[in-house]
Formats: structure tokens, C-alpha cells, sequence
């Protein structure tokens, strides 16, 4: 028996050793997710603070409650049984017990109630806002708008880090870091301590705008105009996720807020207002065919390759580009058809939010990359031509 014994412990203490020696040892995320967390996220405003105050108050408040009534019930049950030879009681109804149960019970409804409708007349609070920001939900990204305060008329789209992706799709997250599936290129950035409005809104189905430290979520709908806000009390990085179930690539539209000091955000503010300049081409400007590959390479990668991969090659689903049809085709128009306005029902999603030079540079890319090599120029001026039909 001991000798088998061994022979059936041996294996399993080693399989048990490589686990430990290649599971990732996750860590807390400030500002997000927390290894074993139980409670409501720590929080990042007032807000926050509030909301949380209230769900101890609310919780504390239905404990005793139900201590109390179940304590009565079961010592009654206990102490009134048949086996000591109780006897049940003959007495018709009482104006006091019947005054006691309705008085009692609404008083500790008002008293719960005051509090938490303080808390929501404060969440829907919007107004004197320093800065508003619109929110708006893509399957499956964010696209963030600066209308008013300091900032405004900047604009950006907001995806997850493509690198996360390609980690998610390989199955290997032995690596993967304290933010993952939590990292985007750009965050939504905005100053310490500053009032902000978030407008929320959506292109195709319904999202949900949630970042728990600061105590929001607000549901983002197709043709509706919703709003909330949040005023962060330290700066850090903040994250959440649409929480709203919006298609197959739900899991991959986090939410990355960065609060940073006035000056940053001034300073991110002049460096932002640059890139947009940058960005202004004329969509009348003729391309040479290796400049315009060159900037659709760094597009491609930066929003295409999360779900047609890298080497185009397309995942499940996602169709590939690499040989596509649609792709090689020399009537341009079928392409930029569906970049411009998605197809599949949604599974390939709108890019219409970037600019004429961008999407006439991925698509020249597409059609020139990997075994594609069809040399066709796109132009920017027939990306704009589409966009009306």
C-alpha cells in the first residue's frame, strides 16, 4: 500500500509543483479589479464615498432586521413548543400589534429612503459642470468628444491594446500583466478635482459607461442622449468595462480614465491640439502609394488587427483579408462600403469616425499587404465621396 501509495503521490505533487512554478501571480490593480475582492470597489469621489456609506448603512439597518425577526421566531418556536405541553392562545386581534407592524416598518422605510434619495438626486446632478465630455459606445470601442471646458473640440477613439488581444486569443495568459484586458491606447484623460459631465451615447447597440471608483454607470443607447458625471478626488488611473452585454466582443471594450494634475491636463491639452493639427489633411491631397501604406500599417495595427489579426489571416468568425475578394477587388467602393458603414450585422463594425486619409490608408494597406499585392491606391477624396451614399 505505501509503495502504491507514492507511485500515486508522486505525479501529483509534481503537477501540483509546475502549476505553482507557471501560474501568474495576479495582483491587486489601484484604481481597478482587486485580487478576492468582496466589497465595493475603494472610492475615487464623492460620489463613491456616499454610495458606499449608504450600502453599509442599508446593510447594518436589514441585519438588525433580520436578526431581530428571526431571532422572535425561533426562540418562540423554541420556548412555545408542544413537547414542554404549550398551549396555543385564543385572542382576536390587537390595535396595538396592528398599529406597531405598520408604524414601525414605515418609519425604518423612511429612514432608509431619505438618505439614498439624497444620493441619486446628487448622481443625476449635472450642472456647473468645468468639463463635458460626450461618451459615445461602438461595438466595441469608446470614442470620446470634448464639448465644453478646457479641451474642447478634441475627440479620439478609445480600443484595447491589441496585445491583450492577440494574449486573450492565444489562450496563454501566463504573462499577462496587473491590467490586462483593462489596457486601451487612449485613455480618457481629465484634471483632479474638476467637475465632469459624461454624455453618454451609442452607434449601434446598447452600452453601459461604468467606472466603479468613481461610483457611474450610465447605460449608453442608440438615439438617446443620457448624462452623468464624477469630480475625482486623487489623480491615478481609474478602470471599468461596458457593462451592458453588447455583442460578442463585449469583454474586449474596457474603460481607462486618467486623472492628472491641472498642468498635466493643460499641458496633455497643447500636445493633443498638435496631434489633431497633424491629423487635419486634405482630404483633396494626392497620396504617393508608399506613404500612404506606411501610415495604413501603423491604422491597421492600431484598430484592425484585434479581430483579422496581424498577418490578416481573420480568427473564427472574422473573416481574413489576406486573399480576400472584397479586398483585392478594383472597384474600391465594395470596400470602403463596408469600413465606412460595417457589415455582418455588426460583426465587422463602422469605422466611419476616422478620418478620410486614415481609411483610405488602411484600406490602401489591405490591398498591398501580405499576399495582396494588387498596387491599388485608395485617395482620400473617395472615402469622402462614399461617406454620402
Amino acid at each position: 500500500m505505501t509503495s502504491i501509495s507514492h507511485k500515486l503521490t508522486a505525479p501529483l505533487l509534481a503537477g501540483a509543483l509546475w502549476l505553482a512554478g507557471n501560474a501568474h501571480a495576479v495582483q491587486d490593480l489601484p484604481g481597478g479589479p482587486a485580487v478576492r475582492q468582496l466589497n465595493l470597489h475603494p472610492p475615487a469621489s464623492r460620489i463613491a464615498q456616499a454610495q458606499v456609506d449608504l450600502h453599509w448603512m442599508l446593510l447594518i439597518i436589514c441585519t438588525v432586521i433580520f436578526i431581530g425577526v428571526f431571532g422572535v421566531m425561533f426562540y418562540s418556536i423554541w420556548h412555545h413548543r408542544k413537547s414542554r405541553g404549550a398551549k396555543p392562545a385564543s385572542f382576536s386581534e390587537s390595535i396595538v400589534v396592528e398599529v406597531t407592524w405598520t408604524v414601525v416598518p414605515f418609519l425604518i422605510i423612511i429612514g432608509m429612503a431619505l438618505p439614498a434619495t439624497k444620493v441619486i438626486v446628487a448622481q443625476k446632478d449635472t450642472t456647473n459642470a468645468d468639463l463635458t465630455i460626450k461618451a459615445t459606445g461602438y461595438q466595441w470601442k469608446w470614442g470620446y468628444d470634448y464639448l465644453a471646458g478646457e479641451g474642447e473640440g478634441l475627440g479620439f477613439l478609445s480600443t484595447i491594446d491589441n496585445s491583450h488581444r492577440v494574449m486573450s486569443n492565444s489562450g496563454d495568459v501566463s504573462n499577462a500583466p496587473d491590467d490586462y484586458l483593462l489596457r486601451v491606447d487612449n485613455p480618457l484623460v481629465v484634471p483632479v478635482g474638476k467637475k465632469v459631465r459624461v454624455i453618454t451615447t451609442a452607434n449601434d447597440v446598447i452600452h453601459s459607461w461604468m467606472v466603479p471608483a468613481f461610483g457611474v454607470k450610465q447605460d449608453a443607447i442608440p438615439g438617446f442622449v443620457r448624462d452623468t458625471w464624477f469630480r475625482a478626488d486623487h489623480e491615478g488611473d481609474f478602470y471599468g468595462q461596458c457593462a451592458e452585454l453588447c455583442g460578442k466582443e463585449h469583454a474586449y471594450m474596457p474603460i481607462h480614465v486618467k486623472v492628472v494634475s491641472a498642468q498635466a491636463y493643460t499641458e496633455w491639452v497643447d500636445a493633443q491640439r498638435k496631434v489633431a493639427a497633424a491629423k487635419l489633411d486634405d482630404p483633396n491631397k494626392v497620396w504617393e502609394l508608399d506613404a500612404l501604406k506606411a501610415r495604413g500599417e501603423k491604422v491597421y495595427a492600431a484598430n484592425c488587427a484585434a479581430c483579422h489579426q496581424a498577418n490578416g489571416k481573420g480568427a473564427g468568425p472574422i473573416k481574413p483579408l489576406d486573399g480576400s475578394a472584397v479586398v483585392r477587388d478594383d472597384d474600391h467602393a465594395k470596400q470602403l462600403q463596408i469600413v465606412l458603414h460595417g457589415a455582418g450585422n455588426g460583426a465587422m463594425p463602422s469605422w466611419a469616425a476616422l478620418s478620410d486619409t486614415d481609411l483610405a490608408a488602411v484600406v490602401t494597406y489591405t490591398k498591398n499587404a501580405w499576399s495582396n499585392h494588387t498596387g491599388q491606391l485608395v485617395q482620400p477624396a473617395e472615402v469622402l465621396a462614399q461617406r454620402s451614399k
